[in-house]
């Protein structure tokens, strides 16, 4: 079994728990209340490389990365260097969030948040906007091609964004035929864990202009985030670079400089 199945075994083990706890109906009742989700396109689309900053404990690959008591706090300092969106892992067993985790770093900035989790079933998209998430992440090589393009729709229904996320040609293509308009990029394997720097440069061009490209792990500092955008990044999605660094609002800060750099400009 890879690392992807053994999380996502994991994972629908907690869901069935909380749905026990939690019915589908009370969710639906819950996102009538909540405000209306705020889209990112317009900051995605705009001019220069945008941040998605992460709120993120640990991780697979390299265990307990930052010890975060508040990841309100935390976001704040994101937002404040100039993050377009904030990023929260919500999965507990390998990753170390909760819903809770989004709940408080919703009600602490202005700007779009993500749930980042191993997203199965339509109920925990109704969880992640019931908890006030903006965006939801679907990734390709968790799902059936019937499973993405349902969950992609239904995700739209009630007013979040997609972020689907593809590591392989084939799973570019999948996303792209599902209809997805913001693609992620991830340079880290999921059943190796391994991360191949050239992993975007060598699937970004598959995607079809209109479609936002998003690079995921493996960006380190502001040279990073140049040579990605050269190669057709219109965001980035930082956690450990950020989590483990002294100064989150500074660290963010310096790479949305440099997304912003002069030599860099969208088609």
């Amino acid at each position: 079994m890879g690392a992807l199945d053994d999380i996502i075994a994991g994972v629908r083990e907690d869901l069935a728990l909380r749905q026990a706890t939690t019915s589908l109906e009370r969710l639906k009742e819950r996102v009538q209340t909540v405000d209306e989700a705020l889209d990112p396109m317009p900051l995605f689309r705009g001019p220069g490389v945008s941040v998605i900053a992460e709120v993120k404990r640990s991780s697979p690959s390299k265990g307990a990365l930052a010890t975060i008591s508040d990841p309100a706090a935390l976001a704040a300092q994101y937002e404040a260097g100039g993050a377009a969106a904030i990023s929260v892992l919500t999965e507990q067993r390998r990753f170390g969030g909760t819903l809770d985790d989004l709940v408080r770093v919703r009600l602490a900035v202005s700007v779009p948040v993500l749930r980042k989790d191993f997203i199965v079933t339509s109920y925990q998209l109704f969880e992640a906007r019931a908890a006030g998430a903006d965006l939801a992440l679907l990734i390709v090589a968790a799902l059936t091609d019937d499973e993405l393009t349902s969950l992609i729709e239904r995700a739209r229904s009630i007013g979040l964004t997609p972020l689907v996320e593809a590591h392989t040609a084939d799973e570019v293509k999948r996303a792209v035929d599902a209809g997805a308009k913001v693609i992620g990029i991830n340079a880290r394997s999921l059943q190796t864990l391994e991360v191949d720097p050239q992993t975007f440069a060598r699937l970004a061009p598959l995607i079809p202009d209109g479609i936002v490209r998003i690079a995921e792990s493996g960006v380190r500092g502001p040279h990073d985030v140049i040579d990605l955008a050269r190669n057709g990044a219109d965001v980035v999605l930082v956690g450990e670079a950020l989590v483990t660094g002294r100064d989150p609002r500074a660290g963010v800060a310096d790479l949305v400089a440099a997304g912003a750099h002069p030599a860099l400009h969208k088609s």
